[in-house]
């Protein structure tokens, strides 16, 4: 939860487990969020997310237009080794609209993954 907090204090992640094709909630601590799916699971090296809908006050949003702009868009986190050196490598599809908003807190929320994983 320490380095979800650049995106939305009190975030966190939902699942019964994190196998391909579970269901992941992403949400704050209102309940609001995303619902996603695990598309891809290879530890120390991959995780995919593709996401489905939005969460709102605890309910999830799969079929409304404004949800379906995005909907299938994927989220991919891939772990390289180079040197000893780990790098953490982010790619991500957004609309126009949040563009700006990951531009400015992806790199913060870099830097607390990079800090707790040199802890």
């Amino acid at each position: 939860r320490k380095w979800t907090g650049a995106f939305q204090e009190g975030s966190y992640a939902e699942t019964d487990n994190w196998k391909e094709g579970s269901k992941v909630l992403f949400l704050d601590g209102k309940r609001n969020g995303m619902v996603s799916q695990v598309a891809a699971n290879r530890p120390n090296e991959f995780m995919s997310f593709k996401h489905l809908g939005e969460v709102k006050d605890g309910v999830e949003d799969t079929t409304s237009e404004k949800v379906k702009q995005w909907t299938g868009g994927m989220e991919n986190y891939t772990l390289k080794e180079t040197n000893g050196v780990t790098e953490l490598q982010v790619e991500m599809d957004i609309t126009e609209e949040y563009k700006d908003y990951f531009a400015n807190t992806w790199p913060k929320a870099l830097e607390q993954v990079k800090a707790l994983s040199e802890k």
